[in-house]
């Protein structure tokens, strides 16, 4: 299953393809994480605010390869990402386990993932390091298997996209 996972309007041919989704998230409806954690302790799994979050992460988990869309911003992803990943958490337990050396929630049925992510719009060489290592980071969280990130012009989003795409139809 393959997931997209945009900040903004992409023109795509995505075909009729059910094993294919895109996530315009700036045109959804999510509001940002409360932090209230009752999605681990009232209604395990699931997210207690009702919007059109509880669409896409569970789509999230149980894809093996996902394309991120996000422009840059002070090093991280921008605003319709991050809210989507913070409202993500239901994917997690509350239980935390050892990766690598370090302490990392244990996942509810996510699937590892290999993952692109077309980041444009970073302002320098340091916003996009800082911005790698925020992804490095994120990675283990978010079971990627195998990521690369692609940073791009804002006029380059739709090929670099486009491109992805192509190569999931050959695969």
């Amino acid at each position: 299953m393959k997931t997209i996972l945009t900040d903004r309007p992409l023109s795509l041919d995505l075909g009729d393809r059910e094993d294919l989704v895109c996530f315009d998230l700036s045109r959804m409806r999510i509001a940002p994480c409360v932090g209230c954690f009752g999605c681990w302790t009232r209604t395990p799994g699931s997210c207690v605010i009702r919007d059109d979050a509880v669409k896409v992460y569970p789509r999230l988990a149980e894809s093996d390869t996902v394309l991120y869309v996000s422009r840059v911003r002070y090093g991280g992803y921008d605003l319709p990402v991050k809210i989507m990943l913070d409202r993500a958490i239901p994917v997690q337990q509350a239980f935390i386990r050892l990766l690598d050396g370090e302490t990392h929630h244990v996942q509810r049925s996510v699937v590892p993932k290999r993952a692109v992510i077309v980041a444009y719009g970073a302002r320098d060489r340091e916003e996009e390091d800082l911005f790698r290592r925020l992804v490095a980071r994120n990675a283990k969280n978010m079971s990627f298997a195998h990521y690369e990130i692609r940073f791009t012009g804002e006029e380059q989003v739709e090929a670099a996209v486009r491109q992805e795409v192509e190569a999931w139809k050959r695969s």
